[in-house]
């Protein structure tokens, strides 16, 4: 068990402003009235109108830094966990930085993208970093416009997608204060991985490339996903909890990634999650990407879903195929 004396200082979320419902989506798709609602369960979503991903970012790191009434400069370093990119270079972290006017600040920014995982990764793997003393205080931030992407001819995929950002700001904690993250897994199998993809902008298939137009666009295979995700999740959950030393009972709130409906119907009744247990944010945001989970520990602290030494699991899945997780003590 790799305990960490860890604590989430504060968090913060940006929306964009223009709100897509989802009667609209159904004329956009062309199908039946409230089709999409049925089948995506999502009955809003922001897409971005003239925000870009890293000004959302700055956006959302500036409310976490107001709600723990932190400057810029108390922050170590700045850590973008989000699927997708502004541009393929630089990072977009170092983007965020700038959109905050930070530029001339020298703090360390980089990317990690585990694509829907990657706010579990990099808090995750940035945890280390405090733990050991390397960084005092770390920013993460996932920022994320789906709606650029969306393959319009696949309406099911179409149908369950937001954007918009969140931040956390992690900090060590004292011994004392309860707050720590008690163990955490990831697990790949990659004969999941063109289940879930974008061919083309990489060194694969070239922006300049002559290759068609749906190579740029998001390909899902929602069904397959569901299914390898059932088999694979219990099991993952159950050696979680195992390391953990504690049961599914004792988590007073389960954080999933939103990925969709079927998906967080697949978490309640395959894990015995009780539906108030589990932090369902879907039919108002979408999927929102790796934003989706720092987004519904974002609702959940601000609904008083969870106070100081609640018992929380993170969880997820995400293209790969990967399924990931962590428990902390909040």
């Amino acid at each position: 068990m790799h305990i960490r004396n860890i604590k989430i200082r504060s968090t913060g979320k940006y929306l964009p402003k223009k709100i897509v419902t989802a009667r609209e989506m159904d004329e956009r798709l062309g199908v039946p009235a409230g089709w999409v609602e049925k089948k995506s369960d999502v009955v809003r979503r922001h897409f971005v109108e003239d925000e870009t991903a890293s000004q959302m970012g700055a956006y959302a790191a500036t409310e976490a830094m107001k709600q723990a009434g932190l400057r810029f400069g108390d922050i170590d370093c700045l850590v973008c966990a989000s699927g997708t990119m502004e541009q393929p270079i630089p990072s977009t972290a170092s983007l965020i930085q700038r959109a905050l006017g930070e530029e001339q600040s020298g703090v360390p920014c980089f990317d990690i993208n585990s694509t829907c995982l990657s706010f579990l990764t990099a808090l995750d793997v940035m945890s280390y970093m405090v733990a050991s003393g390397r960084y005092r205080r770390i920013l993460l931030v996932s920022s994320e416009i789906a709606s650029i992407g969306l393959n319009w001819s696949d309406k099911e995929s179409a149908a369950l997608f937001g954007d918009g950002a969140a931040a956390v700001i992690v900090e060590g904690a004292e011994q004392g204060e309860g707050s720590r993250i008690v163990c955490s897994a990831m697990k790949t199998y990659s004969q999941g991985a063109h289940l879930s993809q974008i061919r083309g902008g990489g060194t694969g298939a070239h922006a300049l490339s002559a290759q068609e137009e749906e190579a740029f666009l998001f390909e899902m295979d929602g069904q397959a996903i569901y299914k390898m995700a059932a088999r694979i999740l219990p099991g993952f959950v159950d050696s979680l909890l195992r390391e953990a030393g504690c049961s599914i009972q004792d988590i007073e709130l389960v954080i999933p990634h939103q990925g969709s409906a079927m998906a967080m119907r697949l978490i309640g009744r395959k894990l015995g999650i009780a539906r108030e247990r589990l932090m369902f944010i879907t039919p108002t945001h979408g999927n929102t990407i790796a934003a989706s989970i720092p987004m519904g520990l974002h609702e959940a602290i601000r609904q008083g879903r969870i106070a100081r030494g609640s018992r929380i699991m993170l969880l997820g899945t995400s293209a790969g195929l990967s399924v990931g997780g962590m428990i902390l003590d909040y």
